[in-house]
């Protein structure tokens, strides 16, 4: 931000989240700037696609999924790479949010490791995904698949992905318009979503057993 510019806070970057606007760094040093696309990228919360070698690790659970016990770690690990928009001051207010229970984190475990996961904020029936990682093959579409879960069992309408990535096309993304979107965020703005609600298990199994395959 312009140094006359007014500091960001929780309390306005979940206004901004509201109003369909989310911050970027232009690089990790570089200063922050809001962005609202115009075409935005979604995942329909009955539409994930998961391949088959997919089904086969999610059913072998050598692994172990764990939600915000590792938050400030797995931003960490999102930005731990060559080119990233999280600069220290991103940093901080996903923090801030977290602490609020407004940011949540969705963690791979392994052997005792954090091997991928991801981050993102949520808001009613809402939930802005904001960056993922692998340290393992399929570490963060295994989180996809959980958060999926946690969102479809908890009442959620809407998964931004604010933009399309190959990876993300591949189980099931989308663009839409940001008219469109705006549509849909108002919708699910007003909705009351339940981010611990369970069965998770039975709502994983069926994503996987009903999932097309990508």
């Amino acid at each position: 931000m312009r140094d006359d510019a007014p500091a960001v806070t929780a309390e306005l970057l979940l206004n901004a989240y509201a109003a369909g606007v989310f911050p970027m760094a232009e690089t990790r040093d570089g200063e922050t700037r809001w962005v609202d696309p115009t075409r935005r990228g979604i995942i329909p919360l009955d539409g994930l696609h998961i391949s088959r070698s997919l089904k086969k690790r999610a059913r072998r659970q050598d692994f172990e999924i764990r939600v915000d016990t590792a938050f400030a770690d797995v931003v960490s690990a999102c930005a731990d790479r060559d080119e990233t928009w999280i600069n220290d001051e991103i940093f901080r207010l996903y923090g801030e949010l977290h602490q609020l229970r407004f940011a949540h984190s969705v963690e791979v475990w392994a052997s005792g490791a954090l091997v991928g996961g991801l981050y993102g904020v949520r808001l009613g029936g809402a939930f802005f995904g904001e960056s993922m990682f692998s340290r393992m093959t399929d570490a963060s579409k295994l989180a996809l698949v959980w958060l999926v879960a946690r969102l479809r069992a908890g009442g959620f309408v809407l998964l931004d992905t604010q933009f399309l990535t190959d990876h993300l096309e591949s189980m099931g993304g989308m663009e839409i318009s940001r008219a469109a979107y705006r549509s849909r965020l108002a919708r699910a703005l007003s909705v009351q979503a339940e981010w611990s609600a369970l069965p998770l298990d039975t709502e994983v199994d069926r994503i996987i057993a009903l999932a097309k395959a990508a």
